[in-house]
């Protein structure tokens, strides 16, 4: 039996819940086995910027950072499954990538 591993990535933490809670319900009912949703470790992305745009003054910095969350994980790649999953409505700030092993 071959095996699908899903990637999933995204800035909002909720979304990407409710995408592994929709593949976990079809893994459930289908009666496949999985394993997961593992979380990755998180991605910080940060970016020092200066307050103030002339360079006079005291230099006080805002901090901007971006999470990226990640979740991965392995089911059975049965055909009927995998329609199933082809069919989730995802959002657009969850990217999901496949790969058949």
């Amino acid at each position: 039996m071959r095996t699908a591993r899903i990637r999933l990535t995204s800035t909002d933490y909720k979304k990407l819940e409710n995408v592994c809670g929709e593949l976990r319900a079809i893994a459930e009912k289908t009666g496949v086995k999985m394993t997961g949703p593992v979380p990755l470790p998180t991605k910080k992305l940060r970016v020092p910027v200066r307050k103030t745009p002339c360079g006079q003054g005291t230099p006080t910095w805002d901090k901007w950072e971006m999470r990226i969350h990640k979740r991965l994980i392995d089911i059975d790649a049965e055909e009927r499954v995998m329609r199933r999953i082809m069919r989730i409505r995802v959002p657009e700030e969850v990217f999901v990538s496949i790969e058949l092993m």
